[in-house]
């Protein structure tokens, strides 16, 4: 069965992350090797990671509600809220760490680009 994108996605970040690259370099490679934007190549890699979690299962139908049922769906929703936030805070701290490092690769060129395009103006003065 062939691979979905976002598993190929995942399989290379993974792959790329245990050679010692950092995910969002990773991230930066994919979407380049793809083609396509970084936050793409991202949510492609967070879709496939959501769905190996068994989020897709089904469950059968129950006939009545029982208040021990009630109480474990209580139980599962909480636990499901406190797993979430916990992926919120990894996403969260992968952007700060994606926008820290574009800035200072904005900042390290900065001069650089300042200088070429004075230097054209100058050329068209």
């Amino acid at each position: 069965m062939a691979m979905s994108k976002a598993e190929q996605v995942y399989t290379k970040t993974e792959a790329l992350i245990a050679a010692g690259t950092t995910k969002a370099d990773a991230f930066k490679q994919l979407a380049g090797e793809y083609g396509q934007p970084v936050n793409s190549i991202r949510g492609s890699y967070y879709a496939f990671t959501s769905g190996k979690g068994g989020g897709g299962t089904s469950r059968p139908r129950r006939r009545e509600t029982t208040p021990e049922d009630a109480l474990a769906d209580a139980r599962a929703a909480l636990e499901r809220a406190v797993a979430a936030i916990d992926k919120e805070v990894a996403a969260a701290a992968e952007r700060a760490r994606e926008a820290k490092a574009e800035h200072e690769a904005l900042q390290a060129s900065a001069e650089q680009r300042k200088a070429a395009i004075t230097e054209r103006l100058e050329a068209l003065n």
